[in-house]
């Protein structure tokens, strides 16, 4: 029998909570570099800013990927989130994140590579050219937003390490930190958080790795300092603040499947034709939406299947989940 428990997600957790009206502020990078040292929860969220105090970090707009639908507001976009190492309630990364050390920072990327290499955070910066991109988020639990990332290609790193011929698939863990992370004490998985796309995944353009929204530095609930956004598959996949990236040949097994194989699998492209076993997939609700607002249709890929159907070419996607 399997040890690891999925959380049931209520219906209060999937439409966005009235609570927004008075969100708290964040200032997860001050606490990071010791400037609340020794404050408990109630001072950080007390203390939190809208942003005010996380660095700049500007991005050329990038139309030719970018959707043209609205953006979510900071508010709503740093202020409901999955990030389980804190907690299950969306709006536990907000309150517990800036704990979160971010300052160093260091990302190894090795194994099926002709060139291994770890970087610290500031060469991944200035490795390429940020870029501004309005990409759709869709998550599994049916709710949806509009995020403006800033951050180039994943490719840009991999073409650094030179993926072998026997690079098929690549991994990615991120950061665990237990006395920062109170949600690790509890066994909904097996940390630390490990997710994985196929290569050819990987190397598309529309992958980004990411390192800050709306010109600024990401917020630690958001992923800081650096995570991935893969617009055509369903949240879970676009792992946040990445330790470690692994070039492999056999295709792995993610943390959530192994946790719920039978939830959730390795592609996890959004598909309102195959439902979650405990709910529809067929609509979403809009992050942003009057609570009255009607649903609306999910759509294949998440919109983005004039890119990415092409990958999938003669796959069963029902099977093939």
């Amino acid at each position: 029998m399997s040890r690891f428990r999925v959380p049931l997600i209520p219906a209060s957790e999937i439409t966005p909570p009235e609570v927004w009206q008075s969100r708290r502020r964040w200032l997860g990078q001050a606490a990071a570099l010791g400037v609340l040292a020794g404050a408990g929860p109630a001072a950080l969220a007390a203390r939190a800013t809208g942003g005010d105090d996380l660095p700049e970090l500007p991005g050329q707009p990038n139309g030719a990927f970018s959707v043209v639908d609205k953006p979510n507001a900071w508010r709503e976009i740093t202020g409901y989130n999955n990030f389980y190492e804190f907690g299950t309630d969306k709006e536990d990364p907000l309150r517990y994140a800036g704990r979160m050390v971010t300052e160093p920072w260091t990302v190894e990327v090795g194994g099926e590579v002709l060139k291994p290499r770890t970087f610290d955070i500031d060469q991944l910066r200035r490795l390429a050219p940020m870029e501004e991109r309005v990409y759709r988020l869709r998550c599994v639990e049916a709710w949806s937003m509009v995020i403006p990332w800033v951050g180039y290609p994943l490719a840009e790193v991999l073409k650094q390490v030179q993926p072998t011929g026997n690079a098929k698939y690549i991994t990615f863990e991120t950061a665990l930190q237990p006395d920062a992370m109170p949600g690790v004490k509890r066994g909904i998985i097996d940390w630390p958080y490990v997710e994985a796309l196929r290569m050819d995944e990987a190397m598309h353009p529309l992958t980004l790795l990411v390192f800050g929204l709306y010109g600024k530095a990401l917020p630690n609930q958001n992923g800081a300092p650096l995570r991935l956004a893969v617009p055509w598959k369903y949240g879970f996949k676009s792992a946040k603040s990445i330790v470690r990236i692994r070039c492999v040949e056999q295709q792995p097994r993610s943390s959530w499947m192994v946790a719920a194989p039978t939830e959730y699998g390795f592609y996890a492209n959004v598909n309102p034709d195959v439902r979650h076993p405990r709910w529809s997939q067929a609509t979403e609700r809009r992050i942003g939406d009057h609570i009255l607002a009607p649903r609306v249709k999910t759509r294949m890929f998440n919109g983005y299947g004039e890119q990415v159907a092409s990958l999938y070419t003669g796959m069963d996607l029902a099977r093939d989940f």
